[in-house]
């Protein structure tokens, strides 16, 4: 009966879209993509300029009343989530501006409550990115970079603010830490599955670059801990507790609370070329193939049990399909990627609940808020197959979204996808994801898709290979570069190395010739610039000095007291 309501839903609704496409024909593939990515740009500058002229410096504009709001954290959110997008779009006069403005404006200790997820996927991830991106932009960065830089340290400063919410038992982090207080006493150790594993990519990326590998530590710990809470049929639940690694909602699935834990621990996989964190994933993979797959549709089940709790499709959980391309699993991913798009054409959007077996919205779930992830997983699988199904998706989101949310000041939430009723709220994610992922879409030559046909020579000795492709992009669409992680990595172990080899160095050595011919050493004078004195007590050695290491090129570096050794480079 269920299969036979998929079918007839299929029909109904994949032969007959909810809106019409752009009039007037055009002739060659070219001229459509062209077309959208003129549109598509359109968009965002509608959005992104009412965002300027009627809400900044809040979190985000509220479209239809034409003022602004605060959501996040009072970090003038939608203009760091938007960002990289503007670099994407071409725009480097405006990246320039804008990353100036941040590092002047943007101050972290502030008297806030921030959610230590968000925070991190938004403001130090958009940052990274942007600290990433900047020499592709035009700016004049400072020597050392990618492994310096004023957005780096801005968003290390960011992260160092919600290191204590990884001061639990377990390693898991709280959900929610004031920015200038640290943990509130109060604060419920209650927090999502996603709000545990969504912060490898971020805290790795600041550890690689910055040298400080208390960032990866913590996100590694946190991962460690959520793994071994996992069922005995291999599945984790909805929310757990931090303090007690109990299970407080056993709801398992793919979606809310629960998608990007998965999405990380694959992409964590890919950009640290993790071998660990790519096995976890393959177990769950098994585990949520076995337990909740039903005909191409991920439904919810009871983590211990695998008995079917929510038998419904959250948007969130539209990412699945592009993670899946990027493991490979291709004909699964456009088999619910299908199913999926169904639903879009029904309403015009995604809901945010639907019930599979009713083939309807679900009560006070009705909601679409412009998110990106069918859009995404579009975006992964044209790139994967060159399949035109992936950019008809695209071309009913421009269709759709600019039909029902477009209005004089930016674009609305859609409270009701059945009547398309809008929401006072443009979330930052609009102009960080859904546009992004649209532009990039009907942008094949993006320098984002580049595969390694061009480069450019950075880090602190200029033999890094940079802004070679590879991108991985973190859940709110911000991409990050693994080759910088590498190149500040290797600086980082040859600048600990180099101080391993002086140490030793400079720790007295076994006496080659007789006492008196040592006894005539120790009376010589010291070599200039010695600051310790000669005087030495009976039996006592002499120190190794705190050395300090400056970037300089690795030969220079090794031709320290009279040692030549080979540049591994």
């Amino acid at each position: 009966m269920v299969a036979f309501l998929f079918a007839v839903t299929f029909c109904a609704t994949y032969l007959s879209p909810i809106v019409g496409h752009a009039s007037g024909k055009l002739n060659t593939e070219e001229e459509m993509m062209s077309h959208y990515r003129g549109r598509i740009k359109s968009m965002f500058y509608h959005a992104y300029n009412s965002y300027l002229e009627n809400a900044y410096p809040y979190d985000e504009l509220r479209p239809l009343t034409c003022d602004g709001q605060d959501t996040w954290g009072s970090f003038s959110l939608t203009l760091i989530d938007a960002l990289d997008t503007l670099l994407i779009l071409g725009n480097h006069s405006e990246f320039q501006r804008v990353a100036t403005l941040l590092q002047d404006t943007v101050d972290f200790d502030t008297d806030v409550n921030a959610s230590v997820f968000e925070t991190n996927i938004r403001v130090v991830g958009g940052l990274l990115s942007a600290h990433l991106l900047s020499k592709q932009a035009g700016v004049d960065v400072e020597d050392g970079w990618p492994c310096s830089g004023p957005l780096l340290r801005l968003a290390e400063d960011a992260a160092r603010k919600l290191l204590p919410a990884f001061h639990t038992p377990t390693g898991m982090p709280y959900g929610t830490v004031n920015l200038l207080r640290g943990v509130n006493p109060t604060e419920t150790p209650v927090t999502c599955t996603a709000g545990v594993g969504t912060f490898i990519l971020e805290f790795s990326t600041l550890s690689r670059l910055t040298g400080d590998p208390v960032f990866e530590d913590v996100a590694r710990k946190a991962l460690g801990a959520l793994w071994k809470t996992r069922s005995d049929i291999g599945l984790v639940g909805n929310h757990i507790d931090v303090i007690t690694s109990k299970w407080v909602a056993q709801d398992a699935g793919i979606g809310a609370g629960v998608d990007s834990y998965f999405e990380y621990l694959v992409k964590g996989a890919i950009m640290l070329q993790d071998k660990e964190l790519m096995s976890m994933f393959h177990e769950f993979d098994k585990s949520i193939k076995n337990y909740t797959k039903f005909d191409d549709w991920y439904l919810w089940v009871q983590m211990h049990k695998g008995t079917v709790s929510m038998p419904v499709f959250q948007s969130l959980e539209a990412f699945w399909p592009g993670l899946q391309s990027m493991i490979g699993d291709i004909d699964s991913a456009t088999r619910t990627f299908h199913n999926y798009y169904t639903v879009w054409r029904q309403f015009g959007g995604l809901p945010e609940f639907y019930s599979i077996p009713q083939g309807y919205t679900v009560d006070k779930r009705e909601g679409y808020p412009l998110r990106p992830e069918l859009i995404e997983s579009a975006m992964y699988l044209y790139k994967a197959t060159g399949d035109p199904t992936f950019l008809q998706l695209g071309q009913d989101a421009v269709e759709s979204i600019e039909k029902i949310s477009r209005v004089k000041c930016g674009f609305a939430s859609v409270k009701d996808v059945r009547d398309h009723k809008l929401d006072n709220r443009m979330e930052s994610f609009f102009l960080a994801e859904t546009i992004k992922y649209l532009y990039l879409l009907f942008d094949p030559d993006n320098f984002l898709h580049n595969n390694g046909t061009t480069f450019e020579l950075g880090g602190p000795r200029g033999d890094c290979v940079l802004g070679a492709g590879g991108y991985i992009f973190n859940t709110e669409a911000h991409p990050l570069d693994p080759a910088a992680l590498h190149c500040c990595s290797q600086v980082q172990d040859e600048r600990s190395e180099l101080q391993d080899i002086l140490l030793s160095l400079s720790q007295p050595q076994p006496p080659p010739v007789d006492q008196s011919e040592e006894a005539s050493r120790e009376r010589a004078p010291p070599s200039m610039g010695s600051t310790e004195s000669i005087a030495l007590k009976p039996g006592e050695r002499r120190k190794a000095p705190v050395l300090s290491c400056p970037v300089q090129p690795f030969s220079a570096r090794f031709a320290v007291l009279g040692q030549v050794l080979r540049d591994k480079t």
